[in-house]
């Protein structure tokens, strides 16, 4: 099986190619202004480019893990945000349908309001941010183009990192550490903090089963992988509680720190407050849902 990667460089694009590439795949990773270690660059903006590198690869998957995904900054920049959010995910559809390529996009649980959690994959999406609106635009252009895609919603991501604000969870780690900055730390939202190496095996066996479903499909009884999955961590934690994880495992104080423990409605951005996921969809598909637990990875990973 041939793969394309999208956003190889970023906190689930490294992961997800090392799945693959550990399933014994043929991997291509593609990045842009972070295009090394064997990574090919290339603009996802330019729909020819993209078309012309598809067309050379010829892959069977492509994972569409690229994507403004910090909410912050999508509010700065709509139009850069809907090009990279929107029109890429429909550019790759386009081309996925007409060459009969599995396409697996990342979508985010942010996609949601947080007021009726559990959710299921077929309930009603209601984004309370710009972020949010374009990730949701990127599932419906896709939809629009190849209905058979594969769309896989995910959580707040942490995992092995370049630096640690690449992830909303790794980034509380200066936190901690910086005891000249008092910090007020959100002790309401509840978050389902998730492994990105979790999600990178999730993708690669959604990609096998897609492949073993084609190979069998004179079988009765089989499962297509198609449309939406959800997938995440089980344990709801606070950035707060996490804060409270990382400085015991580190022994420091955090005394810099006060919990807030009401919703601030001054907030930039507005963000859901519990938009748990569920994954039963994903679970009834067969795939394997466990996940490492946020205190077993960082008391293992933090020592280093």
């Amino acid at each position: 099986m041939k793969v394309i990667v999208t956003g190889g460089s970023g906190l689930l694009g490294r992961p997800t190619i090392r799945e693959f590439k550990k399933a014994g795949c043929d991997v291509v990773g593609t990045a842009f202004s972070r295009a090394k270690d064997g990574l090919l660059k290339l603009d996802l903006t330019d729909s020819i480019a993209v078309e012309n590198f598809i067309e050379a690869q010829q892959p069977d998957v492509v994972v569409h893990c690229a994507a403004e995904r910090r909410p912050d900054v999508a509010e700065q920049d709509h139009d850069g945000v809907l090009r990279l959010n929107v029109e890429t995910p429909k550019t790759l559809g386009r081309i996925c349908k007409k060459k009969g390529i599995m396409l697996i996009y990342i979508s985010t649980d942010y996609v949601f309001d947080g007021t009726a959690p559990p959710y299921e994959v077929e309930d009603k999406p209601n984004p309370l941010q710009f972020y949010g609106e374009t990730k949701l635009g990127g599932e419906e252009a896709i939809k629009s183009v190849y209905p058979e895609a594969v769309i896989l919603r995910v959580p707040i991501l942490y995992g092995d990192t370049e630096y640690n604000g690449e992830s909303a969870i790794n980034v509380l780690i200066d936190v901690v550490l910086n005891h000249d900055k008092p910090t007020v730390v959100d002790n309401v939202s509840c978050r389902y903090p998730t492994n990105v190496e979790d999600v990178a095996r999730v993708i690669k066996d959604l990609s096998v089963a897609k492949s073993f479903c084609i190979s069998v499909a004179k079988v009765k009884d089989h499962k297509d992988i198609k449309g939406i999955y959800h997938f995440t961590g089980q344990e709801s934690i606070t950035k707060y509680q996490v804060c409270e994880i990382v400085s015991k495992i580190l022994g420091v104080p955090i005394d810099h720190l006060t919990p807030q423990n009401t919703i601030d409605k001054a907030a930039s951005v507005s963000r859901p407050e519990n938009s748990h996921l569920s994954i039963k969809h994903l679970k009834e598909t067969g795939i394997d849902t466990s996940f490492v637990r946020l205190a077993d990875w960082f008391s293992k990973n933090l020592s280093k």
